[in-house]
């Protein structure tokens, strides 16, 4: 069975968010992440080389595939920011509509911007993210 590339690390959070050339996404990424780690009460880590991370989750499918995933976190792409709302978005759909202008997909939540999104109601989507991680998967 194939083991899953994308792990936690310890490389700098602090030195991936200052190493964004672009000072708007980088400052979009400072805000995505204090939002994050309000909901969570996690400090950040990165996942791999490119995902900002917070808290974890252990998972295991019926295939007896197990690992370890964030919560929630983001990524800085070039083309976007892409936001991981880990149980995807068919519980948020009032939340999706007064969002604002984005893209998504399955768990992935695509915007160029903050300024293309309420702020408040993002939030509100992480933190409701979080909350039914935790639920479907208790910390043990």
């Amino acid at each position: 069975m194939a083991e899953l590339k994308t792990k936690a690390t310890t490389q700098s959070v602090s030195a991936f968010l200052n190493s964004i050339e672009d000072r708007k996404k980088r400052a979009d990424c400072r805000v995505i992440a204090k939002m994050m780690r309000d909901a969570t009460g996690k400090r950040a880590r990165m996942w791999g080389t490119s995902i900002v991370g917070f808290g974890s989750y252990g998972y295991k499918y019926a295939s007896g595939h197990e690992g370890s995933w964030a919560l929630v976190g983001f990524s800085p792409r070039s083309q976007n920011l892409t936001i991981y709302i880990m149980p995807g978005f068919s519980n948020f759909d009032k939340l999706m509509s007064q969002l604002g202008k984005y893209k998504t997909g399955k768990s992935c939540l695509y915007i160029k911007s903050l300024e293309d999104v309420d702020q408040n109601k993002l939030k509100s989507l992480i933190e409701g993210s979080v909350k039914t991680m935790k639920r479907k998967y208790p910390a043990k």
